[in-house]
């Protein structure tokens, strides 16, 4: 008896090896209240639950799409209601037509709707972000159909409010912090990497000083259980989710190498001359990871906080 209970597990153990290998690394976990998250060495996607249907965070990148769907058809059998891009970046966002095709749009005025016959899911995002897309020739259907310009938006979904905090300068000029409230989980986008040095693209509006300010926008959010562990989840644009206390500690790393490569540069210090005294390295254990070297975000920050020629 006990053997064939052992063999049994085994059967189940292989099944299960083997359906995780068939997602390629993408991998569920539950968040807190209705939120998962949906994990990869691609990036994360957020997913909130519910009656009206699910409401997904970043799509990952197009060739992610069917794995992102079943995903997120495991969690719920409704449509996509509505698609957040906290930024327009190909990462983040390049899933978002497959997805807004697999979803559907829900009227809520029986008024003229200047959707038409669209009936895709809602693809929301700050409004730069759709000044990018429609500037750089990208395909209509990843364009968002909803937009906001004010500092912060919000909608009801599922029985819950979700706020939108746009954080400029940051990684683009286009970056949008999303927040949970009942669930109390904040997603933040490519702000935070909980396994990497910050990206930020200055030809797109980003700076380093605009990533510390993100990364404090989300520790206002945040509110910490006992002892500074747990409380406020954080689902990052990369790596493990995390808590107040991690997004405090990446944000410190930030600042104290943008600090030290100010420092250098109001010395008159050149780019070589910043490398060579290596201002990262106590951190490149942690950060120093996915081909984003620890030069090129010294060269990145140097670049952002004035530093000229080489």
């Amino acid at each position: 008896m006990r053997r064939a209970y052992l063999t049994t597990i085994a059967v189940v153990a292989t099944s299960t090896s083997m359906l995780l290998r068939a997602q390629a690394g993408l991998e569920t976990l539950p968040v807190q209240g209705s939120v998962y998250a949906l994990m990869s060495s691609a990036g994360n996607s957020t997913v909130q639950i519910g009656p009206e249907g699910p409401l997904v965070v970043d799509t990952l990148p197009a060739t992610s799409s069917e794995q992102v769907l079943a995903a997120v058809r495991a969690l719920s059998p409704r449509p996509i209601r509505h698609i957040v891009l906290t930024s327009g970046e190909a990462q983040l966002a390049g899933g978002a037509a497959n997805l807004s095709k697999a979803g559907r749009y829900v009227r809520v005025i029986d008024s003229i709707d200047p959707r038409g016959g669209d009936t895709r899911a809602s693809i929301i995002a700050h409004l730069n972000v759709l000044n990018r897309m429609t500037a750089g020739g990208e395909a209509s259907g990843s364009w968002p159909t909803d937009t906001y310009l004010t500092p912060d938006w919000s909608l009801f979904s599922n029985g819950e409010a979700v706020q939108f905090f746009h954080v400029p300068t940051a990684h683009t000029d286009g970056d949008t912090i999303v927040f949970f409230r009942r669930s109390d989980v904040v997603s933040t986008g490519a702000v935070f990497d909980a396994e990497a040095y910050p990206r930020f693209d200055p030809a797109s509006g980003g700076s380093i000083d605009g990533i510390i300010e993100a990364l404090n926008r989300v520790i206002d959010i945040a509110i910490p259980g006992e002892n500074q562990e747990g409380g406020t989840v954080i689902v990052p644009g990369h790596g493990r989710l995390s808590d107040e206390t991690d997004v405090a500690n990446y944000r410190d790393m930030v600042t104290i190498v943008r600090d030290r490569v100010r420092a250098m540069v109001k010395k008159g210090q050149t780019l070589e001359q910043v490398r060579r005294a290596r201002p990262t390295a106590d951190y490149d254990g942690l950060y120093a990871t996915r081909g984003w070297t620890a030069d090129q975000f010294v060269e990145a920050v140097f670049r952002s906080v004035g530093g000229e020629g080489r």
